[in-house]
């Protein structure tokens, strides 16, 4: 009989402590991966495949099952028109997530109005945040409207998945909840199946987006970019020859005449501007050339956005393979 973890999901095993769900006894019930994580706070980073992820998707696509789509309202997918076409026999309902984590000023229905006209198949949108409680009486009231046998709770890695499940487990059921969640991407690694009164919720492993810069800190610079609690947005007016450096990740360079950058990023980063010619701080790095209408943002994929009052260009430096694109304003 295969046994899984109850923390990520994945099959146990006791034969090669080097593959994934090794534990020293198959009559534990975590991973020794989950384990460590749980008790002791050893992070360990875990690489799947996103081929994994997609054969995921269309396998829930076959079915005609009640989609949760979760989504970071800080880092929301570039690609979500595209994933959620693997949806078409489902009903969806978008759950956009760490609504503590945007100012409290912002109103949800400013918010939930980004969101418009997505996807036929989307019949819902709440603004929920699993930390604070928020909205989850009526997520499970717009769960009871479409509900199947089974609930589908999909997106991408740290979007909150696992801690909704964890939460709505604790709120709304007798059962308790053991799923694994931490700051690394890639935690929940296959389905985790949670009975809850009236149908079973499946926890999926996560999307990883290789654009995003979660993909290249370590565990100290990683929590050191997530967002904790409310967000204190920090406008500089920035002139032409000015250059933004947010800690040791990032520097913007402006070229334009004259705009106005609102960063939406962790309170825990350090943000300097100063002179681009007299300051040579990250230029080592590898550097791109931005394009922005008006009100748009300047999206850095895993770190949060910046938001443009009028058109402009930028220079910006960071690591190569970190995703840095402009979208329509959310705020």
């Amino acid at each position: 009989m295969i046994k899984k973890c109850l923390g990520c999901g994945v099959e146990l095993q006791d034969n090669n402590i080097l593959l994934d769900g090794y534990t020293s006894s198959l009559s534990n019930d975590f991973c020794m991966r989950c384990f460590k994580m749980r008790n002791y706070g050893d992070y360990e980073f875990v690489y799947k495949s996103n081929k994994e992820y997609l054969q995921i998707l269309k396998n829930v696509g076959k079915t005609t099952s009640l989609v949760l789509f979760v989504i970071d309202l800080v880092n929301i997918p570039r690609n979500l028109g595209e994933t959620l076409s693997y949806f078409k026999n489902n009903n969806v309902v978008l759950v956009l997530n760490k609504r503590d984590a945007l100012p409290y000023s912002l109103s949800d229905d400013k918010i939930s109005s980004y969101f418009d006209e997505i996807s036929d198949n989307v019949k819902d949108v709440v603004i929920i945040s699993t930390k604070n409680n928020y909205n989850l009486d009526t997520l499970m009231d717009i769960i009871s409207l479409y509900k199947t046998d089974n609930v589908f709770v999909v997106g991408s890695t740290n979007a909150g998945k696992s801690s909704l499940i964890n939460k709505m487990v604790d709120n709304y059921s007798l059962e308790k909840s053991s799923i694994t969640i931490s700051p690394m991407p890639s935690t929940t690694l296959s389905d985790i199946k949670i009975k809850m009164k009236d149908f079973t919720l499946i926890d999926t492993p996560g999307f990883v987006d290789d654009g995003s810069i979660f993909n290249f800190l370590d565990i100290d610079k990683i929590k050191k970019i997530q967002v904790k609690k409310e967000i204190k947005p920090r406008t500089y007016q920035i002139k032409n020859g000015e250059s933004l450096i947010i800690d040791d990740f990032l520097r913007i360079d402006y070229t334009g005449e004259y705009n106005s950058f609102t960063l939406f990023i962790s309170n825990d980063l350090n943000v300097k501007r100063v002179r681009s010619k007299k300051n040579g701080v990250l230029k080592d790095l590898a550097f791109r050339e931005l394009k922005f209408k008006f009100k748009e943002d300047i999206v850095i994929n895993g770190l949060g956005f910046i938001k443009t009052m009028y058109e402009g260009d930028v220079v910006i430096y960071c690591n190569k393979d970190i995703e840095i694109y402009n979208r329509k304003s959310l705020i």
